[in-house]
């Protein structure tokens, strides 16, 4: 420990309402900072955020956890400290990746709560059994099953998760991290490229990265992050824990590892859902680690519709998706239209009704709002969709409804199909549906978030290819058979603004007001 004289008291009586107040460390040559700063040459004067050594920065209270009918665990009490390198141990089942995942925020909880110290010194609390829930404050976490998709590079990975909390970390950085872990020469290339020891570099690295380039300190959640690593990798690791410690953030980590056991500061054994600890032997491993980064206010679900954006613009496999039954659907409809004979003296409308040439219009967008979105199975990858929920904190799943649904589809589809299907329709009508068929084509986008909170709903489930989530599609039949008697009313008399029922406007409202119902219960009720 190196030498040092402090113009503060000891850290016993840190005062809570002094926590953002700078503190004057005065270290010796050539002696670690025990916030992990640089020194060299002479005596350097460092200046860091306070930290109240007494204070823990997460704990967890009376924490029951359910799998299925399963008590995995029951009663756990448990604070993290600054400086912790706490261990969690325990045979194959015992619950330590439970207890990750609870401390992140991810599983819901039967009893008990978890919360986290946030920068200004309060308390937060991330989940409890009642359902109150929150996002955490910066973090490091990875997965036992990496958590990433492969459609991502690895430069991509690393500054998606420092990003997403606000942190702005430079190219010299982000170049130096790679480097370290034996990833800058694959920087630009997919994660679906790299193989096994070298994707779970990644998902370690995008583990501790956010928490290497947070001034004030924090806690990491690793679990099983040595499986995988080669020797030097696992060099690397030890040197970064020993060094995030000395600089007061705290890691925990579920392993098997012996030799990670060792260098702990505290390791839990977890047996029968109860938690026991033994004191640790310490870890003083150090390592160079790239300067805090700026941090701006952090904006986590433009993160995540930049990093779907992306996805989809290197593999357009949703826009794909969605075309082409749309696609088929308006051929099928045409080719219907085209076998139908009529009248020189008559039109398509008067010959059929106005109620078959809306649906027939409608129904190429309405199958574009109702396929099941790319986003789905690229969240349900590798648990990339476990890694978001504990990055969005409770916005995971409104956000991802409405970032998977078909956003923009709809509408030109729409056109498209009434520029088709219309036929010997009177111009005067055509121009007037023309008008106005925005409206229902908007009313769809409705539909399709509900859709896609539905299949949401369905894929957090444990076994979720075992469940029909088309059945559940039926009830969206409604919204599109309201938007059809819009579109006919239209066809017929022409737009009206009367709020009555069976009017234009009313049908596309309750068609909207529908769809976002059926959106609501898919997102909240799994919460509770």
């Amino acid at each position: 420990m190196a030498t040092m004289t402090k113009n503060m008291e000891t850290s016993n009586s840190c005062d809570s309402n002094a926590v953002n107040e700078p503190v004057i460390f005065s270290c010796l040559p050539n002696q670690p900072s025990p916030i992990g700063a640089s020194v060299h040459g002479t005596t350097q004067t460092v200046v860091i955020t306070r930290v109240c050594w007494g204070e823990p920065m997460l704990r967890i209270s009376n924490l029951e956890v359910h799998r299925g009918s399963r008590t995995v665990l029951a009663g756990v009490e448990l604070q993290v400290s600054p400086g912790d390198i706490l261990i969690l141990e325990g045979a194959n089942g015992s619950g330590k990746s439970t207890l990750i995942e609870a401390c992140a925020g991810i599983l819901p909880l039967t009893e008990g709560k978890v919360e986290w110290m946030t920068p200004t010194g309060g308390w937060s609390t991330i989940r409890d059994s009642e359902g109150r829930r929150s996002r955490p404050p910066v973090m490091g976490l990875t997965l036992q099953s990496d958590g990433i998709c492969g459609e991502e590079t690895v430069q991509e990975r690393l500054t998606t998760s420092i990003e997403i909390f606000g942190l702005r970390a430079s190219e010299e950085s982000v170049t130096t991290m790679l480097s370290d872990w034996g990833l800058d020469h694959r920087r630009g290339d997919r994660v679906s490229q790299l193989s096994g020891g070298l994707r779970r570099r990644l998902s370690v690295l995008s583990g501790l990265a956010p928490v290497a380039l947070n001034e004030t300190p924090s806690v990491a959640l690793l679990d099983e992050p040595s499986e995988g690593l080669d020797s030097v990798a696992r060099i690397t690791l030890s040197n970064w824990l020993g060094e995030l410690s000395s600089r007061g953030h705290a890691i925990v980590m579920a392993t098997h590892d012996h030799e990670f056991i060792s260098k702990s500061t505290r390791v839990i054994t977890i047996e029968s859902g109860s938690i026991s600890e033994r004191p640790g032997e310490g870890n003083n491993d150090s390592a160079k680690l790239p300067n805090p980064s700026t941090v701006v206010e952090p904006s986590p679900i433009l993160s995540l519709a930049k990093w779907a954006f992306r996805m989809e613009k290197r593999n357009p496999i949703d826009t794909i998706g969605r075309l082409t039954p749309a696609i088929v659907a308006l051929l099928l409809s045409y080719s219907l239209v085209e076998t139908i004979d009529i009248p020189r003296s008559s039109s398509l409308s008067a010959h059929v009704g106005n109620d078959l040439i809306a649906g027939l219009v409608l129904a190429p967008a309405f199958i574009t709002a109702v396929v099941s979105p790319a986003l789905v199975r690229r969240l349900s990858e590798d648990g990339c969709g476990r890694w978001w929920a504990a990055m969005l904190g409770p916005m995971a799943r409104p956000a991802n409804s409405v970032v998977s649904a078909s956003i923009i589809l709809p509408l030109p589809v729409t056109y498209i199909s009434w520029f088709v299907l219309s036929g010997s329709v009177p111009t005067e009508t055509s121009d007037e549906v023309l008008r106005w068929l925005w409206l229902p084509a908007i009313a769809l986008i409705d539909v399709s978030c509900a859709a896609s909170a539905l299949y949401l709903m369905v894929s957090d489930l444990r076994r979720s290819s075992a469940v029909a989530a088309s059945l559940l599609l039926v009830v969206l039949v409604w919204p599109f058979i309201e938007l059809m008697d819009a579109l006919s009313v239209v066809m017929t008399s022409g737009m009206s603004f009367d709020l009555e029922i069976g009017s234009p406007l009313s049908s596309c409202i309750i068609a909207s007001l529908t769809a976002a119902m059926v959106w609501a219960v898919a997102v909240f009720l799994p919460e509770y």
